[in-house]
């Protein structure tokens, strides 16, 4: 057989080198694309934290080259004219789930997702990231998903196979025995028990092997649930689920593999464990106390509020099975306060939705969500163009428009800082470029 391949393998070398031609001359080189410039009354750049008018973007090669009115048109340019809108860079949400569906009843979602292969969540997964780019979401942080669905989604966006925003993703979500990040109490009988592989570890070593095996099969971030969580039946939703060795086992593997680490905590106790043990980012948060949200700020830890999720899993708590409703609303009335603290004392805060506990394509929600506590709204805004631009490390490609990023722009009807709920109705939305939605 080897002898036969090797054989085979000549003779193809052998064609190959036959019908090899040497061109004559050079073929000559593709024109370069028009240039797109986008008009608008207004245009917030993500970075000066004001408007300027009238707003103007030049777009080239997926790129920007241009911004502001005194910038450069090349002859020839598309013009598309917004008319009384405001350009902003394209959205960043820092904690999506786009690989999961949403049900507004929770039973009969459960149900339908544990008779789905991973093939057939894959095909929801493209709807959902074709729904979330089209709401003006460029870039998305997936922080857990079953069967590594959410890589194979990153992949094929990359590949431009389907449609979807820029992902950065988690593979499975990391966490104890019985805790948010396990699975449901199934009988043992019926169903395996997940393992290191789906993320479920106990002891530093297993908790290290079980980031290892999520950064081999193609994780960007490492997420972790520091805590119980709400809408899981087993788990109290403020104790701490893994032990200061192994947060701290499982930050050293992540670090020195220049992963990040996002760790979902609603309880005070849990985030402060993270904290100390390096964590980047606390998803959630609901419980947090002033003085952890002050060693939050001293080591430059990011709070991602998703306070939509509370909104809306308070409103929904009557609809959730009686464990799940208890803890959504003990989650949801602590949120509000533990926001406003964390606004009066400045920690860094990235935008982050939760989505798939809400429909995807609302995230935009959350910008409305934070000025109704407090925040102004330039502000708000920022926690998607620095905030969460520079929590994922995406911040030298996109986040802000400015001369050689990524060509990720979104237009909102009006002016976006006198009415910040806007950005839940995008009229265009361009990615590196390309454009999604609008410019007819």
């Amino acid at each position: 057989m080897k002898l036969r391949i090797a054989a085979l393998s000549a003779g193809l070398v052998l064609a190959l080198a036959g019908h090899a031609q040497v061109p004559a001359t050079a073929p000559a080189s593709a024109p370069a694309p028009a240039a797109i410039v986008l008009k608008a009354a207004h245009l917030f750049d993500g970075r000066s934290g004001r408007l300027s008018e009238p707003g103007l973007v030049v777009v080239q090669g997926g790129r920007i080259t241009g911004v502001g009115a005194g910038a450069s048109v090349p002859a020839g340019s598309r013009v598309i004219d917004l008319g009384d809108a405001t350009l902003l860079p394209g959205f960043i949400d820092a904690h999506v789930h786009i690989a999961d569906d949403h049900d507004d009843n929770w039973a009969q979602g459960f149900y339908d997702n544990m008779l789905r292969f991973p093939v057939e969540q894959s095909f929801h997964a493209g709807r959902n990231a074709k729904v979330t780019l089209e709401a003006g979401f460029t870039t998305v942080r997936n922080v857990g998903a079953a069967d590594f669905v959410d890589v194979a989604l990153r992949n094929a966006i990359n590949a431009g196979i389907t449609q979807g925003p820029r992902m950065l993703v988690a593979g499975h979500a990391i966490g104890s025995t019985g805790g948010h990040c396990d699975s449901s109490p199934f009988p043992p009988e019926r169903v395996k028990p997940s393992g290191p592989l789906e993320g479920v570890c106990n002891g530093p070593e297993e908790c290290r092997l079980a980031v290892r095996q999520q950064m081999k099969f193609g994780a960007d971030v490492i997420k972790i649930c520091a805590s119980g969580g709400v809408l899981s039946e087993s788990d109290p939703v403020d104790v701490p689920q893994l032990t200061p060795e192994e947060l701290r086992a499982i930050m050293s593997e992540a670090h020195a593999w220049g992963r990040k680490v996002a760790a979902h905590s609603h309880g005070d106790l849990a985030a402060k464990q993270a904290v100390e043990a390096g964590v980047d980012s606390i998803e959630h948060g609901s419980f947090l106390q002033p003085a952890t949200l002050q060693l939050m700020k001293q080591k430059g830890v990011y709070l991602v509020p998703t306070r939509m999720t509370q909104v809306w899993v308070l409103d929904k708590a009557s609809t959730y099975p009686p464990k799940i409703g208890a803890k959504a609303r003990a989650a949801g009335t602590a949120h509000e306060a533990m926001f406003r603290n964390a606004l009066k004392i400045g920690v860094p805060i990235a935008f982050g939705t939760d989505a798939a506990v809400f429909p995807h394509g609302l995230n935009a929600q959350e910008f409305g969500d934070y000025v109704d506590l407090g925040m102004a709204p330039a502000v708000a805004l920022m926690t998607s163009s620095q905030g969460a631009a520079k929590l994922l490390g995406v911040d030298g490609e996109t986040g802000t428009l400015e001369n050689g990023k990524f060509a990720d722009v979104v237009a909102v009807p009006g002016n976006v800082l006198e009415h910040i709920r806007a950005t839940e109705h995008p009229t265009f939305v361009m990615k590196q470029g390309a454009i999604v939605r609008g410019g007819e």
